[in-house]
């Protein structure tokens, strides 16, 4: 099974893409964490993407296909790909498909963690003050989640079309929602 977390920045996509990776074996491809290895690595590559990620902008589409393409190849043998922070717009949508399909495989399910925007700040803050991270900061996050709403939202109409959307409430605690994630794979 493929499955994608779909909601914005600081939803709780990662926490629970560990979550079910411990559960069911399936490769976490978090587009955050490879652009943050990337970064973290001082290649050309990785100075273009902090620059990028430090603004609070989008990585182009180019850079983050190319990272999945990737991993893809890397874990053949996966039960399957839990998708966190990717695809973001409907053409890395369309990309996502057609790279799946010449794996023989293909998107089963879209949980959507429903979420509170003020509540979201207010996580950024405390992670912004417990972890450091530079893409956390309050205004980065801001840029983050705008370009959310007017980038990743169009995702919504075209994965229900598709009948594999499910929306779970993203703000009851970590366990309530591991479970409703639970559920909606079964459906």
């Amino acid at each position: 099974m493929n499955l994608i977390l779909f909601g914005p920045p600081a939803a709780g996509k990662g926490t629970q893409a560990k979550r079910l990776t411990a559960e069911r074996g399936f490769v976490q491809l978090s587009t955050g964490d490879m652009l943050r290895a990337a970064r973290k690595s001082g290649s050309e590559l990785g100075v273009k993407v902090a620059a990028i990620m430090d603004s609070g902008s989008l990585v182009s589409d180019d850079i983050v296909i190319a990272l999945i393409e990737d991993a893809l190849a890397q874990n053949k043998d996966a039960p399957g790909f839990i998708f966190d922070g990717f695809p973001r717009t409907v053409a890395q949508a369309e990309a996502l498909d057609a790279m799946l399909a010449k794996h023989g495989k293909q998107i089963d399910r879209v949980v959507k963690l429903e979420v509170d925007s003020q509540k979201l700040m207010d996580r950024i803050a405390k992670r912004f003050a417990e972890e450091g991270r530079a893409d956390d900061n309050p205004e980065a996050y801001k840029v983050r989640l705008d370009a959310y709403l007017a980038q990743t939202a169009p995702l919504v109409p075209y994965y229900e079309q598709q009948g594999k959307m499910r929306s779970i409430d993203g703000m009851a605690d970590i366990d309530s929602v591991s479970k409703g994630i639970a559920k909606s794979l079964e459906v």
